[in-house]
């Protein structure tokens, strides 16, 4: 259905590939190369007209799991419901952020993006500033990847690099800013070296072994050798990093009167001015540039956010530009006369399709619910109530728990079903353990133990509301979080979800009935007639015992953590909106709470004496390997020998009372 040429970006190898394709094509099937810059209408010439009506190009951002840009670049030959039919397929079942580009030299991510390293380049060429302030100066703090800008270029190889640079100066023939895309002679001579990232031992950094473990050295640009790390000294940086907002963060920054200012505005200026030059040639809206560098380069704002953030007569003061890009005269002009600034937009980039962000929409034009300091519960419309935890990491804390009862009640009242959700990058990271250490630290054991109980009827609560309740989670679903997922009638989790019960790393077991739902999980897995229920069971116990988490949704699936019926969607964009829908299908199917039953293997005699055998064993081989001291008995008896309170040994642990119980 779909072939997919990758081979070495070179035009006459392609060509040779796909001449071998055309006789062997079915009639239906669509032809696409991946390539990262040369022109797609160039690669089919000599292709027969069926062929090019089935050719395009889709162009994924490398590593595809985790960038999730994919720029689909038609032809003028490309038929046009195939494009749409490639867009809907990249969108829903490859989960990609899909951006059509037109057939230009290295589309639009990798035209503005190589025009950026190109400036950064220059700095460090320049000797002003170091690898370590450059990478301090173009990480999180304005927006972009912890990698930054060398670790980048190392992770993508400067070979690739200088291909890239190198096939724009080839093909921008009637680009005013051809030459701004060589790169310094510092790059070339790196390559020749052999030093081009981290697929060969290092580039711009290198690690070292060392007698006891590793370093990472940096590259000294002066003398091409390699040197210990210096941590970079820029007080503006840590100033702004308190910052909350991202353009009034970045904004600061470029306004100072420092190195770091002077940085800022010598590289994101120029290549703001650049996108704003060349966004009519690459896309066909100013969004889809936006889209293209923050899906494609995780830019948390993309150029045209950056030039309402700055502010478009500081951008082209700082730019040295006296005639603004054709592009910002379009948007001065049309600008009210009592404005006190000029915009690209009024607000973010908005969604590809205005059914995405229902979350958003939903707080845009309606007062919440209910609210407090941990969460809010939101009319998503369509008679679906919505339930987020606006906390740092959407931790669970006192409020939280209060929300998630509450929610229960108000849905079962007022609306049709419950989605438990947002649209953050986690979901949640489990419970806040720093109010249970301060409990802890003040011997509040019945405060303590509130809380826990409370926490057990909320989630408890999730699983027998009168309406379906769907967990939609994303990112991180640890500890408490992860609980709650557990909780849901339906999960609609996406792609990229990491769950797990982790509290054994705090020396903790969960609380919030994960154990028990685990427990049910996976001795329901266990065959009609079989007398040991263990096997199922242990695979609970090392799930937890070992805090295990998933690397996707799919193997939160495969780990028990979800289950069958559970849905995966592929675009973390589209998640709330698929779970919103899930839980009116159930709904208005005449969803019933399920009945409130325990595990079959709660109580049975089977049950307890399969476990009292194991715990058993478990002693039995414990005081085989224990050697009475002339001190006295060994640690284990003597526990045994004075444990005399069963509701303590109960909590503690103790394996000889519990072995009683059963």
């Amino acid at each position: 259905d779909w072939i997919l040429e990758a081979v070495v970006e070179r035009l006459d190898v392609k060509r040779e590939l796909l001449a071998g394709v055309e006789p062997h094509r079915a009639a239906h099937a669509v032809v696409s190369s991946n390539t990262s810059g040369i022109p797609i209408a160039s690669l089919a010439d000599g292709r027969g007209e069926a062929f090019r009506r089935h050719w395009l190009g889709t162009h994924f951002f490398n590593p595809p799991r985790y960038l999730p840009l994919l720029e689909v670049i038609p032809t003028a030959d490309t038929d046009s419901a195939l494009l749409d039919a490639m867009v809907k397929f990249g969108d829903h079942a490859l989960g990609k952020g899909v951006v059509v580009a037109k057939d230009t030299p290295n589309f639009i991510g990798n035209r503005i993006g190589m025009f950026g390293v190109a400036r950064i380049l220059e700095q460090l060429a320049g000797g002003a500033y170091t690898i370590e302030e450059i990478d301090a100066m173009t990480g999180p703090v304005i927006g972009r990847p912890r990698s930054a800008t060398f670790r980048t270029l190392d992770i993508a190889g400067l070979d690739i690099l200088a291909h890239v640079a190198a096939n724009l100066a080839e093909r921008l023939e009637n680009d005013a800013e051809r030459a701004s895309f060589a790169l310094p002679p510092l790059v070339a001579g790196m390559v020749e070296r052999g030093w081009i990232g981290s697929k060969a031992g290092g580039g711009f950094y290198r690690k070292q072994k060392t007698g006891d473990g590793s370093e990472i050295l940096t590259l000294d640009p002066g003398t091409m050798d390699y040197r210990a790390r210096r941590p970079p000294r820029l007080p503006a940086l840590d100033a702004a990093a308190a910052m909350d907002d991202r353009g009034e963060r970045i904004r600061t920054l470029f306004e100072g009167r420092d190195r770091v200012g002077e940085f800022l505005r010598a590289t994101l200026a120029p290549t703001l001015v650049y996108a704003a030059e060349a966004a009519p040639e690459l896309a066909h809206t100013i969004d889809d540039v936006d889209r293209a560098m923050r899906w494609g380069f995780g830019w948390e704002l993309g150029p045209f956010e950056l030039w309402d953030a700055i502010g478009v007569e500081r951008v082209l003061e700082a730019a040295g530009r006296t005639k603004p890009p054709a592009i910002v005269r379009a948007v001065q002009h049309s600008a009210p006369p009592a404005a006190s600034s000029v915009r690209f937009r009024e607000g973010p980039v908005p969604p590809r399709a205005p059914d995405l962000q229902i979350l958003q929409r939903a707080k845009e034009q309606r007062p919440p619910v209910r609210r407090n300091a941990g969460a809010s519960l939101v009319d998503l419309g369509d008679g679906v109530l919505g339930l987020e935890f606006p906390t740092k990491m959407h931790a669970l804390g006192g409020d939280t728990v209060a929300m998630m009862t509450a929610g229960v009640e108000e849905a079962s009242r007022n609306f049709d079903a419950l989605v438990i959700g947002n649209d953050a990058p986690a979901f949640s990271a489990g419970a806040n353990l720093m109010l249970l250490l301060l409990e802890a630290q003040e011997e509040n054991w019945d405060e303590i133990d509130l809380m826990v109980r409370t926490f057990q009827s909320a989630v408890v609560g999730l699983r027998y509301a009168a309406v379906p309740v769907v967990v939609a989670p994303a990112g991180l679903a640890l500890g408490g979080g992860c609980e709650i997922v557990l909780h849901g009638d339906r999960v609609h989790a996406a792609a990229e979800t990491y769950m797990g019960q982790v509290e054994v790393g705090a020396g903790l077991i969960p609380a919030g009935c994960g154990t028990k739902e685990l427990l049910a999980r996976f001795t329901a897995r266990v065959p009609a007639g079989a007398a040991d229920p263990l096997p199922c069971i242990q695979q609970a116990f090392e799930l937890i015992g070992f805090g295990k988490v998933s690397t996707s949704a799919a193997d939160a699936r495969r780990l028990g953590l979800l289950r069958e019926a559970d849905a995966i969607t592929m675009n973390r964009e589209r998640l709330l909106a698929d779970a919103k829908a899930t839980a009116l299908d159930m709904a208005r199917a005449g969803y019933q709470p399920p009945p409130r039953h325990e595990s079959p293997w709660a109580e049975p005699a089977s049950a307890r004496r399969s476990i009292s055998a194991c715990i058993s064993r478990g002693a039995a081989d414990a005081s085989a390997t224990t050697t009475p001291t002339s001190d006295g008995p060994s640690p284990a008896s003597s526990r045994a020998a004075t444990c005399r309170t069963p509701r303590r040994c109960r909590s503690s642990g103790c394996w000889t009372s519990n072995a009683k119980r059963f």
